[in-house]
């Protein structure tokens, strides 16, 4: 994977709670630090759409769904855990 390739994410989370909140915050600053300019995040309360979430299948928040680039990967939790999160994102070994 290139230091260009575009991300696009859509987290799901369940209203104003804590854990929504932490995991958005969290998410907003991986991607400023590790992906200026070239990611997309889409955020989807299961409080206000349900049905979206049943359709792609999420059963707990916060999940994140790691659309591209492909293969869609989620991962759930507050996504405090950042090398977790880099290593999902295939971004492990990549240098800030």
């Amino acid at each position: 994977m290139n230091r260009r390739t575009s991300f696009s994410f859509r987290l799901y989370v369940s209203g104003d709670t804590e854990n929504s909140a932490q995991a958005l915050a969290n998410l907003t600053n991986l991607c400023s630090t590790r992906l200026p300019d070239r990611h997309k995040i889409e955020v989807v309360d299961v409080l206000k759409e349900p049905k979206r979430a049943l359709a792609d299948g999420i059963f707990m928040t916060p999940t994140l769904l790691i659309l591209a680039p492909s293969p869609q990967r989620r991962v759930v939790g507050t996504l405090s855990q950042t090398k977790t999160v880099l290593q999902a994102l295939g971004l492990g070994t990549m240098a800030a």
